[in-house]
């Protein structure tokens, strides 16, 4: 067994013949990093043990075909080598067994050295594709994983642990929480760590559209199947099939779609609206919800069978005021992103801003203190963040719940009243919308429906 050098790609030669075993240690010294063995025990520990690129192997080894065996074994260590097999049975039927098994490519004896130097150099640049691929692909994860999920209170680690446990799985998710506590990013963390990150990551925002509209877009429709149905339609779990669908604000559907849903969810299969037809599908489903669905059971307002089937895993995630040791990392990361999309320098921010953030409530959770962060950064003139720059609800006397500029009640964080609070950032965002309903729901960052429910419930007068 030669030295192995850091420079050079190893190659695992496997020939039982010594003269053929001595002949390739000759060509190829100085070309690649070699490790010589005689059976499938003496390579197997090699491969077991070393780094191995390439693993070049006779078919035949003491008189059997422990060749294809060792391919296969190969194939199964955590990073298997790119595998070439040596055979003096060129047949087709070899070439498809070992390409069955494994191989990347096969090449006939009596060998011809140079022909074997280039596809061993063909295997080499393929290794190093697949290498580049990975590398991406683990990139790709860190970007679109949690590492968006920001946070490291003891609630937000318990979090970490559940996605990681669940994600690899086909269970269904529940994922339960405010609005702006960030649902639809733990949603995409399942997806990106989970076997089906390749395939589509679909969201239908359900309380955003009519029963009927909501119907076909889930399940897609046939043409003619209603007015302005002029062509055949694929619907959101077609788009998903393979992948992931996430159904926000999941409270919201209508009865007679949560029947639907059901079946989708319990047999896998869905019809378009004006159609017989059955279609299978394989789709993961994970929903969301800022309502408590049990309780919605209990009042017979959401199936029982239909929150059996989305409640397999439940994540809670708490709202900002409960994890406010995580207000300091939320805050450094979105001065980065925002930083880094204005093309401006900004380090920091100054100890009274910090204390402004920390104090506020946050009703609306990560969304709105990343909606504050970017508003800062947009009027920041300096390299760090000052009170100036924050957005006047935020800024108030010590201990406010919303700043004195907006005219929002001065609310003493130990006696802080939720509905009163949520009920006056209605009244504000109407107000500096002209009573438009539809945008104060973008500003406010929630859907047209949900306001108007709002509205009602708390009995407002958009103007």
């Amino acid at each position: 067994m030669t030295t192995v050098t850091d420079n050079l790609p190893t190659l695992l030669v496997v020939e039982d013949e010594k003269n053929t075993r001595d002949g390739l240690r000759r060509y190829f010294d100085g070309k690649f990093d070699l490790y010589l063995a005689h059976d499938v025990a003496t390579a197997m520990n090699v491969l077991e043990t070393q780094p191995v690129d390439m693993l070049l192997t006779d078919l035949r080894l003491m008189g059997g075909t422990e060749g294809l065996d060792l391919l296969v074994r190969a194939q199964s260590i955590s990073q298997p080598p790119v595998c070439i097999l040596m055979t003096a049975y060129g047949s087709e039927k070899v070439a498809v067994q070992a390409m069955k098994r494994g191989a990347y490519d096969y090449i006939t004896k009596p060998l011809d050295l140079e022909k074997l130097d280039v596809v061993l150099t063909r295997a080499l640049h393929s290794r190093r594709v697949e290498t580049e691929n990975r590398q991406l692909r683990e990139e790709l994860d860190r970007k679109f994983g949690l590492e968006k999920v920001i946070g490291n209170s003891p609630a937000m680690v318990e979090i970490y642990e559940r996605v990681r446990q669940v994600a690899p799985t086909r269970a269904t998710v529940l994922i339960e929480g405010e609005s702006g506590t960030g649902k639809e990013l733990v949603a995409q963390s399942l997806h990106m760590l989970s076997p089906r990150k390749a395939a589509r990551f679909v969201t239908v925002h359900c309380a955003a559209l009519s029963p009927q509209l909501l119907e076909s877009e889930l399940f897609g429709h046939e043409r003619g199947a209603f007015t302005g149905a002029t062509e055949r339609r694929a619907g959101r779990f077609e788009e998903a099939h393979h992948g992931t669908i996430f159904l926000d604000e999941i409270a919201e559907i209508d009865p007679a779609i949560q029947v639907k849903l059901l079946r989708a969810l319990g047999e896998q299969t869905i019809q378009r609206v004006g159609s017989n037809q059955t279609l299978k599908v394989d789709v993961r489903v994970v929903a969301a919800t800022n309502k408590n669905l049990e309780a919605m059971v209990r009042e017979g307002k959401f199936r029982d069978d239909l929150f059996y089937r989305l409640d397999v895993v439940p994540i809670h995630l708490p709202p900002l005021r409960e994890r406010r040791e995580d207000i300091p990392l939320l805050i450094n990361a979105f001065i980065q992103e925002f930083a880094g999309q204005n093309r401006k320098r900004i380090t920091g921010l100054s100890a009274d801003a910090q204390e402004a953030l920390q104090r506020y409530p946050w009703p609306g959770n990560v969304r709105e203190l990343r909606a504050a962060i970017e508003h800062a950064v947009a009027l920041c003139r300096g390299e760090r963040l000052g009170v100036r720059d924050l957005p006047a609800r935020v800024l108030g006397k010590p201990g406010d719940a919303g700043g004195a500029a907006t005219g929002t009640p001065a609310l003493s964080s130990s006696h802080l009243n939720l509905e009163i609070m949520e009920k006056d950032f209605i009244r504000q965002a109407l107000l500096s919308t002209d009573g438009n309903v539809t945008e104060a729901a973008k500003l406010l960052g929630i859907s047209r429906r949900t306001l108007h429910r709002k509205i009602k419930t708390y009995q407002i007068e958009p103007k």
